[in-house]
């Protein structure tokens, strides 16, 4: 199996004032790529894992980022590093998607520690990309359990998260 990955960020915004005899305008064009061939260096990646998911009222779970994932073809997938993580909450949702903050064996990451948590609000997005060789390691056993919660309760929240990284 080979991996590509192509994620591509694009902004296109325009502020505009009326003036007595003109409007104003400040166009904003933005845009990022990142490009992984398959590999586990610089510029690489050779695992991905995606799922959508639904957690209860005041629910949370774990997830193992190196030993239960599994594959489109079966296969269990290690994540030795992450390169990329994605997720998307639901616009339906009432609550937050809290990321991170795992009380045990918890995956640093992108967080400063493993008990530091990111809000991803409802119709909210989150990406966070590293493509160097480095990315976000995560430690089998010891620091590799992405938490996902949600942030109240009364109503479920769903979302959607994509993991991209290397094995080795």
């Amino acid at each position: 199996m080979t991996l590509s990955v192509r994620a591509l960020f694009q902004l296109a915004a325009e502020l505009t004032s009326a003036q007595d005899l003109t409007t104003a305008s400040a166009p904003l064009s933005f845009s990022r790529q990142v490009l992984l061939t398959d590999g586990a260096g610089a510029g690489q990646a050779d695992r991905i894992w995606s799922d959508e998911r639904t957690l209860a009222a005041s629910a949370s779970e774990d997830i193992d980022l190196a030993g239960t994932l599994v594959d489109p073809f079966g296969g269990t997938i290690t994540f030795a590093r992450v390169k990329g993580l994605i997720v998307a909450a639901a616009a339906g949702n009432t609550n937050n998607v809290v990321i991170g903050g795992a009380s045990s064996n918890g995956w640093v990451g992108p967080f400063g520690a493993a008990d530091n948590t990111l809000a991803v609000r409802p119709g909210g997005l989150l990406v966070l990309m590293s493509p160097d060789a480095t990315g976000y390691p995560v430690t089998a056993g010891t620091g590799d359990l992405l938490h996902v919660a949600n942030s109240g309760a009364g109503s479920s929240v769903t979302y959607q998260i994509v993991v991209i990284g290397a094995a080795s």
